[in-house]
């Protein structure tokens, strides 16, 4: 056990350590957040030798629905007690959610001393690494010296030029494709789906969600050029809503009655389809039992993704952050709140369609308060006000934690469930403020 001492000599090394690394984000607000390119980070990962050759990798991209899907793999090989690693972004309150290995984040320890090491090894290089690929190295480090067996990995934005695309998988998995950051994947769907399909490497299988037609036929192209084998949603797996919130599973080996997800959502049961076939896929490398599914299945967390927080009053938090995520959450929220309307807080970031966000999002709600999103890129809280509908009450207050007091504080509408929507940073930003007021309010 370690001494007091000790132990704040950790969380300073852990404060200084993420100081550098999001001061790394310095040469991406001057317009390197999105240099997509991977000559960097292959060479950063050379000079440790390329950890991420040493492990298996389920490698998961799309639009929306790609953490869940990560989440909900990455459950079903632990509770088969397979060593596995988990790689997402963004997090929600601290650095460590991003790399994980079974049930553990990694630790404040372990973090300030992969910094250190990365720092140095790349600085004697004379190798300057963004944010993500710093963090990507740190990842596939930390997996490689904890011995997974496979590690289930997150793409962070597209796919073709990722930083993540180093890796060797054994299946890739694209959940959904739709309109998003169209400034760094080109315009239209076919133009996102050639960035996606990017990660599909010469002979390893595919799993594609339910895909819009154009997108389908851009990756089953890339597919075939690769001599990739595809399975497609609704031809050779499918999943079946149940009246009771379960749902039934029907893949090409696979046939599984009466699953129970612990996420929420109709769309998180097609994640959980997604997730399935991938591991079907898997099952002659990595086989899984069907109780380890099931439990897998029940036990699988993605905090801040349709989180219901029940009470008085009870809120819901997501961070739906695009127009195609806020008409899912649009047809999620209703079956969950009783078909009552919410008091919306929303927050966006600038470059984010938050006008088609809010147009979605409004017909839930009785009320709006416009807050900022607490990032470089968080949109101004007054000029949202624009998107907003004519005779729907608005507010603006700038600290999201304080705005989302003052909607938990009117005890007039105790009864009227508050919804956190817009960006998945203004939901970190208010969870643990969430949490407490559950604490306090749920009895």
């Amino acid at each position: 056990m370690r001494s007091i001492a000790e132990s704040k000599g950790v969380v300073s090394s852990y404060r200084k350590s993420l100081d550098f690394i999001y001061n790394l984000r310095g040469a991406e607000t001057r317009g390197a957040e999105f240099d997509l390119r991977l000559e960097r980070v292959a060479r950063a990962l050379s000079l440790f030798g390329n950890p991420q050759d040493s492990f298996r990798a389920c490698h998961v991209a799309g639009t929306n629905g790609k953490g869940s899907t990560a989440a909900i793999i990455h459950s079903v090989l632990s509770a088969q007690r397979y060593r596995v690693g988990l790689y997402t972004s963004p997090h929600l309150a601290d650095f460590s959610e991003r790399i994980r290995v079974g049930k553990r984040p990694i630790s404040r320890a372990a973090v300030a001393a992969l910094v250190r090491e990365v720092a140095e090894r790349t600085a004697r290089a004379s190798l300057s690494l963004t944010f993500f690929e710093f963090s990507t190295v740190m990842a596939f480090l930390h997996f490689a010296r904890k011995g997974v067996r496979i590690a289930v990995v997150e793409v962070g934005l597209g796919g073709r030029l990722d930083a993540t695309n180093l890796v060797r998988p054994s299946v890739c998995a694209v959940t959904t494709i739709a309109r998003d950051h169209e400034r760094f994947l080109g315009k239209g769907i076919a133009s996102i789906a050639r960035e996606k399909g990017g990660i599909i490497k010469p002979g390893v299988p595919v799993v594609c969600g339910a895909l819009p037609a154009a997108a389908d036929r851009v990756i089953r192209g890339i597919a075939r050029s690769r001599e990739a084998p595809v399975r497609r949603w609704g031809r050779d797996y499918s999943v079946v809503p149940r009246d009771d919130g379960r749902f039934d599973y029907h893949g090409r080996e696979w046939s599984l009655d009466g699953l129970r997800l612990s996420l929420p959502g109709g769309y998180q049961q097609h994640n959980a389809g997604v997730a399935l076939a991938s591991l079907e896929t898997l099952q002659a490398a990595l086989p899984v039992r069907e109780r380890a599914i099931r439990s897998g299945l029940e036990s699988a967390a993605w905090p801040g993704r349709l989180e219901v927080l029940p009470g008085r009053p009870g809120i819901i938090l997501d961070g739906a952050h695009n127009p195609g995520a806020a008409e899912a959450l649009a047809g999620a929220v209703p079956g969950l709140v009783g078909g009552r309307k919410v008091r919306l807080l929303f927050g966006s970031m600038h470059d984010k369609d938050w006008s088609s966000m809010l147009a979605v999002l409004c017909g839930l709600a009785g009320e709006v308060v416009l807050t900022r999103t607490p990032t470089g890129r968080g949109a101004d809280p007054g000029s949202l006000c624009s998107a907003l509908p004519r005779g729907l009450p608005a507010t603006v207050v700038d600290d999201p934690v304080a705005a989302l007091d003052r909607l938990a504080a009117d005890r007039r509408r105790r009864d009227v469930p508050i919804l956190v929507a817009g960006s998945l940073y203004l939901v970190g930003a208010v969870r643990a403020r969430a949490l407490e007021l559950f604490a306090r309010f749920r009895h």
